[in-house]
């Protein structure tokens, strides 16, 4: 079957170049044995594709068994995954089979699997190396022949470098990565998608499909879509049964798109990368987003001293308070208050300050991210006097990271 066929029988819309690129990595990797993850946002629909791979392999007559790791808690996890003999716990009045003995001969779905406990990752281990389990409260080795398909929607990378993710389960499970782009990266299938759901929910509730003007397409197209495919599918829906007019414009769609406000910023990757480990560093977007978010709120602790300084009446002279004064001098001199500094010019003849022997000075933002990012370590530093482990701590980055930085821009400790 080829990936056309594919996309059509198990209902995938679109011809995104790397939708596709996914469809047929899950064609040609079905018909083997080998371990394979699923890496996307949520709501991309990662759960076809392991139906995909099942239902194309020779183990397509065995059972398929789809576990959500993250909605099980942590302590009954190994019991649904592996089984537990009677009087393993209490409440457990009777012998279970666990999920890997069941599906035994067949394929296993662990979605959300960066959720899973560390003890269970563990065990999962040897599932994956020898095959073998001991179900909880017993002795007794087990055996099972299960086929691995996982996903996740989390940076592996993030999760490795906080200790939150085995390594070796990493490499073990990531035999074959698929990447599904989100919806954002797919803006030419977005009206194709629309348009289907709008036609489902046209018969299904026996009233005439939505039409959308040039303008709302526009709207449609150019929206973040956080929640990706699922979102959209609920707008549709929500549209088709609200809506009396069944002719949609921007203004009226735009009353249905919640605001996506600047504390969602979105996770720069490439798309091409996220599969194979060569996407932008997790730790890099952390301190970059630390960086934006300072300057953010040194910007507006600028902007309240120059409101103070500045009169709305022409050519009333204003002074600096001294607490004032810090606040530039923080912004501006890397934390070192200057004594002799104790004034700001923006090119007005009219703004003074009221110390005899007050300097000016002209200060000038920089537009770098580098020169921020390097700002940021430098202060961190500082801080906490050249001492790395708590300056990484303060930067919300991995003390190798640090000093991967450090030696990238030299700077000089």
């Amino acid at each position: 079957m080829n990936t056309q066929d594919l996309k059509q029988k198990f209902g995938i819309i679109g011809n995104n170049t790397l939708l596709e690129r996914a469809v047929d990595i899950a064609r040609q990797v079905a018909p083997t044995d080998l371990n394979v993850v699923i890496n996307g946002e949520s709501g991309t629909g990662k759960e076809v594709f392991p139906q995909i791979i099942h239902q194309n392999s020779a183990r397509k007559h065995g059972p398929y068994i789809a576990v959500n790791c993250g909605a099980i808690p942590d302590g009954t996890i190994d019991s649904e995954l592996f089984g537990h003999e009677k009087g393993a716990f209490t409440g457990a009045t009777e012998v279970r089979k666990g999920y890997f003995e069941v599906a035994n001969g067949g394929t296993i779905f662990l979605d959300e699997v960066g959720e899973l406990p560390l003890a269970t990752q563990a065990r999962l281990l040897r599932v994956l190396e020898s095959g073998e389990y001991i179900k909880v409260g017993s002795s007794k080795v087990l055996k099972t022949d299960v086929r691995v398909v996982a996903a996740t929607n989390i940076n592996f990378y993030q999760a490795l470098e906080k200790e939150k993710f085995r390594p070796d389960l990493y490499y073990r499970l990531n035999t074959v990565p698929i990447y599904l782009p989100p919806l954002r990266e797919r803006k030419d299938d977005i009206h194709l998608l629309f348009r289907k759901f709008t036609n489902d929910f046209a018969a299904k509730y026996r009233m005439p499909v939505i039409k959308l003007t040039a303008d709302a397409e526009q709207v449609l197209i150019n929206y973040f879509w956080p929640g990706n495919i699922r979102q959209l599918k609920n707008i549709a829906e929500q549209i088709s049964i609200i809506e009396k007019n069944r002719e949609i414009n921007a203004e009226l769609l735009l009353k249905y798109l919640p605001q996506y406000n600047s504390n969602n910023v979105p996770t720069v990757l490439r798309n091409d990368n996220f599969a194979s480990g060569s996407a932008f560093e997790s730790a890099d977007k952390e301190i970059i987003f630390k960086v934006l978010r300072d300057t953010r709120a040194e910007l507006n602790d600028l902007k309240k001293v120059v409101y103070d300084l500045v009169s709305a009446a022409t050519g009333k002279i204003n002074t600096i308070k001294s607490d004032d004064v810090q606040i530039i001098n923080r912004i501006y001199n890397g934390g070192e208050l200057s004594n002799e500094t104790n004034a700001l010019s923006f090119h007005s003849p009219n703004l003074q300050t009221n110390g005899a022997n007050s300097q000016v000075i002209e200060v000038e933002e920089t537009l770098s991210l580098q020169d921020k990012e390097i700002d940021m370590i430098k202060k961190a530093l500082r801080k906490h006097k050249g001492k790395r482990k708590y300056a990484a701590k303060e930067l919300g980055i991995s003390e190798r990271t640090l000093y991967r930085k450090i030696n990238e821009y030299k700077i000089e400790e």
